[in-house]
């Protein structure tokens, strides 16, 4: 079993369907698919929530709605609270990424349950005090304040990285640049740069040294190293056909 359908996210007294539909589509982005709201007090209708969610109104559509955090939190084994404040009962916080692997833990088992609170109060005492974990999201302390759906998707996404089911592309294999075509690249360089112009003869070996550095830094495929050669061909015949007009 996928433990991410063991996630479920309680939002607490929303106040705004915007922030619900990003919220949707967060949770869609990150494989979440089960919303609880407790208590909404919705204030401007549904428009803008289905809006926001775009291709996941699917989960706005299938959200359940709760009178309380307790009736919300029946069925889970763990509770995960989400707080920006400090004080005596939300000193043990864990930042997200700590706390992504034991969520997955838990929730490979029982449901687990993610709360975020009010836009403008977050949780309050008496709600935190029903939550088996704490995570507090690292921002800088100049503006600690956070969208609902921005702490959402953090949480989510150290949520879906940790079940390491993201696999980087690979990379399309290449041979690396060979000294003989690094060679027969410089020696293509150096006498584009002399057909168009760029340097004179009296000091080119100087100047080259320069595309020497800047060639080992960043040419180390034979493609890269083809791309190259062939702009310098296309000077070189430019710069030719430039001075025999002139001529």
């Amino acid at each position: 079993m996928n433990p991410l359908d063991n996630v479920i996210v309680v939002l607490v007294g929303t106040l705004y369907s915007g922030n619900v539909g990003s919220v949707c589509r967060a949770m869609a982005n990150m494989g979440l698919s089960r919303l609880t709201l407790v208590a909404p007090r919705i204030l401007d209708g549904w428009e803008e929530g289905r809006r926001l969610a775009v291709h996941a109104t699917d989960i706005l559509d299938a959200r359940r709605e709760v009178a309380t955090l307790d009736e919300a939190l029946a069925d889970c084994a763990a509770v995960v609270g989400t707080t920006a404040r400090g004080g005596l009962y939300r000193a043990t916080v864990q930042p997200p990424r700590v706390l992504a692997p034991e969520i997955l833990r838990l929730a490979a088992q029982a449901p687990v349950a993610i709360v975020f609170g009010r836009e403008d109060q977050g949780l309050h005492n008496d709600e935190i005090a029903r939550c088996t974990h704490l995570i507090r999201i690292p921002v800088d302390p100049r503006y600690q304040s956070l969208n609902l759906s921005q702490a959402l998707l953090i949480v989510a996404y150290e949520l879906y990285a940790a079940t390491g089911t993201y696999v980087s592309p690979v990379e399309e294999a290449v041979s690396l640049a060979t000294q003989a075509t690094k060679h027969a690249l410089m020696a293509k360089w150096r006498q584009a740069m002399l057909d168009i112009g760029f340097m004179d003869e009296q000091k080119a070996d100087h100047m080259m040294q320069g595309f020497q550095r800047i060639f080992s830094r960043g040419v180390r495929t034979d493609p890269d190293a083809s791309i190259m050669l062939g702009a310098a061909h296309q000077m070189s015949w430019a710069g030719r056909r430039a001075r025999g007009n002139q001529s």
